[in-house]
Order: structure tokens, then sequence, then C-alpha cells
């Protein structure tokens, strides 16, 4: 079980002094191999400070059943040690995510991981291509586009003011600040300029560079 301060999720290859690599493969910069599309992850509740995910949200299943099957079959011998593995899996889901049926969502997935092992105020900051950058579609592997009102749904008060209860995650409550890693040719330019270009223009934006904070839980 890791209990480390500092997490650097999907590594890659790129380490960050002072933080601990996690990724589904191993490279020198990986300290420990996991995958981070299987749930529930092998690191300790409230147990971590502070994590960096570059390029990683994009990439991420939007079904994530096929990993829980296998996963099932591969811890089971027998039929009735498949069923038990996969009914433990759907009250997982269940617990976690409030969802009555299978599969959710792997952002949301993966977003109640991430607030389950912040410790209350802890952080994350996420490094994504911007929705209307060409490096938004450029790698065949990335599934999902990524925009400033993404995480407003990891947003409690938000999700309520929408109802939208019934479809999200039911547990995370982030707030969240954001800004922009942009094309050369508009970062000198005036903010009026720059914020109307952000809002009308293509390839403006390369990524998204977003910090969330874990909110502590009000008592009644």
């Amino acid at each position: 079980m890791i209990e480390e301060l500092k997490l650097n999720l999907a590594c890659g290859n790129n380490r960050i002094e002072g933080y601990f690599g996690i990724d589904a493969f191993k490279t020198e910069a990986c300290d420990y191999v996991m995958d981070l599309q299987k749930y529930p992850w092998d690191i300790k509740s409230e147990s971590v400070e502070e994590i960096i995910c570059s390029h990683y949200v994009e990439h991420i299943n939007h079904d994530s059943t096929l990993k829980d099957l296998v996963e099932c079959f591969a811890h089971s011998n027998t039929y009735q040690e498949l069923r038990q593995s996969f009914l433990i899996k759907v009250d997982y889901i269940k617990d976690k995510l409030n969802h009555p049926f299978m599969p959710s969502d792997g952002l949301f997935r993966f977003m109640e991981e991430v607030y389950r092992i912040l410790k209350p105020n802890g952080k994350i900051r996420i490094i994504a291509p911007y929705y209307t950058s060409m490096r938004a579609i450029q790698d065949p592997t990335h599934v999902r586009s990524i925009g400033e009102v993404t995480f407003m749904y990891f947003n409690k008060d938000w999700r309520e003011l929408n109802k939208l209860q019934h479809y999200t995650t039911s547990s995370c409550d982030f707030g969240f600040v954001y800004g922009y890693n942009m094309q050369q040719d508009f970062v000198n330019k005036h903010e009026a300029q720059r914020n109307f270009a952000v809002k009308h223009y293509w390839n403006v934006v390369d990524d998204i560079d977003v910090t969330l904070t874990k909110k502590i839980l009000k008592v009644s």
C-alpha cells in the first residue's frame, strides 16, 4: 500500500524531483507500476498532499468495464469466485459513485480515487491538451476533450445548482483555479486580446493547467 505525500500520477518517463512516480509501465521515472484505470488504487486514503498529473486524463477510457472484467477473471479460478469478484467490483462502484449500474465514466472514477487519497486541502495539478488545440486530437489514443467547464462537475455546489447529482459523481468536492499554456504568438498580447482569442479562435491555447483543491467536509 502506497503512502507517499507527493505523487506524480501517470509519470511516463518524466521524473519530477520530490514526487513518487506511478505509471502502468516501468520507466526510469516510475517508482511503482500500477494501472490507474483499475480501481481502487493501491494507495492509502487521505495520505497524499500533492499530486501532479500531466497529459493523462485525456487518455482515460469512458467505459472501464472491460478492465473490471479482466481483473475479475484474473483473480478467479471457479465460477463462484468469479461471481463474488464481480459483485465486489459492482458494490465498490455503487458505494463510491452512487451509480445503480456499471460502468461509470472513467474520468469520474479517476477523480473519485484522487478525492479519496488526498488529504483535506490536498491538491492535484492536472495539465491536459485544451479542447480547441490540435494537440487534443492529434494523438489517436486521446478519447476526451478537456476544457474549463469539465472540472465544474467535480464541485458539489455547482452540481447541486445545476441538478446534476443523479448522473455525476456524488462525493467529489473540489475548488479549482486554472491557467493556460498559450502559443508564443499570443503570450505578449494585451489581456483583452488574449481573452478574445481564447474564446473565439482555435490553436491559441496548447494546454489547460488546472489546480484542484479538496474541500474540507462541512459539519452540519
